[in-house]
């Protein structure tokens, strides 16, 4: 039997590197869309957040034809907070086209990829992308490439792989630099020389895992993943089976979906090494095997990195909780992070000791910021406790915490701050180097505690011109102690509307975090203290009028404008005893204890315990 004219491949790379892009590129190429279709830009991105924020979150699938071969393109995330996605989306590949920046070069996930492809045996296609930068070195980014895959164990057939330059936004791809620069034909016709065709069984019994999970409002519960053996026909029986073997449900296919282009089309029939989406299973989640009735044995499934940060999700049970959002009690709140974890393997919930909380761990603070900013906008209210990280117990009986290995490509004259910055976190430098244009490359490792709350700090040290990418890199002994913010918080001592009269007199106190008219309750951080200790204050005290009309004395009050703080930023800065206030419509941030009694009853026990 001849082997299938398919394709399956993955684009993977770091975040900001072109992906998304350069996929828009080869589906307009291979005459995916009509000469007249209207085509976003980054047309993969569908999701909200996706397109605000620039990066691809959720893993997606497309198709083209090309000589007679169709190729089934995979768009991974790129950034290390969703390395769950790519490591399962590599499991239903046969090749990867690996891209790289041809300025930055390799950078954390370009290693972190590489590294999941070469463990699988794939061979990837290396992309030098961005030629068309000012900045651009390709000699050198080949030979960190070169570097990076001897220093991953790539054998020698891996170490022998083939490298084009290229344009995504402009649509060329080019063996040599000397080529003329026309379009992506070369890799095109690269990705049906190199990539293999998928070498699987067509008359064994239907079997395949369970890779990507989406809900569709028509469809319900949809299943996207390659067909490891066999053939599957619409309505057939299946069974599902989870990693141990047990029947987790039986079913019917009601719907078979093969990809062309951006769209899902309905089919009848699909056979082995085609990715194709199935409807019609309840229970059945990732990464379990939809099988015929006949097949007793699940498929080998891709084991995932643990999670290495928790946070607390709480009710929010401030003076203000109900009045903003529509789903608040903590039974929504316990429903929609489970729904969750049914399609993101990375995230895991449990029941916290607290009352009406939750434990939600996570790969980063990033990726925990887009389940809580996607909760927000689907209504929801809650509090977020400060991060924290996971630690475990070594063989040896030791404490162990997880690490990150941290690379900051950052102007000269700030190098000093940020080395100082980082060692005070109990980070170490590893490695230092110029990169080009007066800017320095430095690699540190460091717990990933040292690094909560720190970003904000950086972009202020680097007067925002420096770039921090960070990379899981293990376990390491616990490192004790690590210093926070330095500076207290000024707290609301009465409920109300915040008046500018009174911010006015605070200003002098600290940074603002608030703006007239405002709500705020007791317990509410209206600011930074200037000094390391906290302090009540009343933001709702009105001038006291008198009858006595004197010129100059009603002149404006001028206000500094107040620190705006996104989502993330918000859940950095706050300390063991404060929370962020999550609602559709506002950030806040608050003390656990809103009572000053009670936050005093609180320090002693704490101080008692210490």
């Amino acid at each position: 039997m001849s082997a299938p004219k398919i394709r399956n491949i993955a684009i993977i790379a770091h975040v900001d590197h072109g992906k998304t892009t350069l996929t828009d590129q080869l589906l307009k190429q291979s005459g995916a869309f009509a000469a007249h279709q209207a085509v976003a830009e980054r047309a993969l991105d569908r999701n909200d957040l996706e397109k605000e924020r620039g990066i691809t979150i959720l893993a997606k699938v497309a198709s083209v034809v090309w000589k007679d071969t169709r190729i089934n393109i995979v768009d991974t995330p790129g950034h290390a907070d969703f390395g769950g996605e790519v490591e399962r989306i590599l499991s239903m590949v046969d090749g990867a086209v690996i891209l790289v920046d041809a300025a930055e070069g390799v950078l954390p996930q370009t290693k972190f990829v590489l590294g999941k492809a070469l463990a699988r045996g794939l061979k990837p296609i290396v992309v030098v992308n961005k030629i068309d930068r000012g900045d651009a070195r390709p000699d050198d980014v080949h030979n960190e490439m070169f570097d990076l895959f001897a220093s991953l164990d790539a054998n020698e057939e891996q170490l022998d792989f083939p490298m084009l330059f290229a344009s995504g936004r402009q649509g060329w791809a080019v063996a040599s630099l000397n080529d003329p620069r026309e379009s992506l034909t070369p890799l095109f016709d690269l990705i049906l020389s190199h990539v293999p065709a998928p070498a699987l069984d067509a008359d064994a019994p239907f079997a395949m895992v369970a890779t990507i999970l989406e809900s569709d409002t028509f469809l319900g519960r949809v299943l996207t993943g390659r067909v490891e053996q066999g053939k599957a026909t619409i309505n057939m029986p299946v069974k599902v089976l989870d990693l141990e073997g047990k029947v987790v449900e039986t079913g019917r296919l009601t719907k078979l979906l093969s990809f062309r282009g951006l769209e899902r089309v309905a089919v009848d029939e699909v056979s082995a090494g085609d990715i194709v989406a199935v409807a019609g299973l309840k229970d059945t989640t990732i990464p379990y095997t939809i099988c015929a009735p006949e097949v007793s044995t699940p498929l080998p499934a891709t084991p995932i990195d643990p999670p290495t940060l928790s946070m607390t999700f709480r009710i929010n049970d401030g003076p203000l909780g109900g009045r903003e959002g529509k789903k608040v009690t903590s039974r929504q709140i316990r429903d929609r992070l489970l729904s969750e974890t049914e399609g993101n393997v990375a995230i895991q919930v449990s029941v916290s000791t607290e009352t009406d909380a939750f434990e939600v761990s996570g790969r980063g603070e990033l990726q925990l910021g887009v389940l809580i900013e996607t909760m927000r906008r689907e209504g929801f209210e809650l509090t977020i406790g400060r991060p924290r990280v996971l630690t475990r117990t070594s063989e040896a009986g030791e404490r162990e915490e997880p690490y990150e290995e941290v690379l900051i490509d950052v102007d000269e004259p700030y190098a000093g701050a940020v080395v100082d910055k980082m060692s005070r976190r109990k980070g170490e430098l590893t490695d230092i180097r110029p990169s080009g244009g007066d800017k320095q490359r430095l690699t540190f490792k460091i717990p990933s505690r040292g690094l909560i709350g720190y970003h904000g700090e950086f972009l202020t040290d680097t007067r925002g011109t420096g770039v921090m990418n960070r990379l899981f890199a293990g376990y390491g002994p616990w490192k004790g102690k690590i210093e926070g913010r330095r500076n207290g918080a000024l707290i609301s001592s009465e409920d109300g509307e915040a008046v500018q009269y009174s911010l006015f007199s605070l200003q002098d106190r600290g940074v603002l975090f608030v703006n007239p008219g405002e709500k705020v309750y007791v317990g509410m951080i209206l600011g930074e203290h200037s000094r390391e200790n906290d302090l009540d204050v009343n933001p709702i005290k009105e001038k006291k009028l008198t009858n006595i009309r004197a010129a100059g004395k009603d002149e404006a009050l001028l206000l500094t404008p107040p620190r705006r703080m996104s989502l993330e930023q918000a859940i950095a800065y706050i300390e063991d005893d404060e929370l962020v206030e999550v609602t559709p419509s506002a950030v806040r941030i608050r003390k656990r204890y809103l009572n000053p009694h009670d936050r005093k009853k609180a320090e002693r026990r704490s101080d008692d315990a210490a």
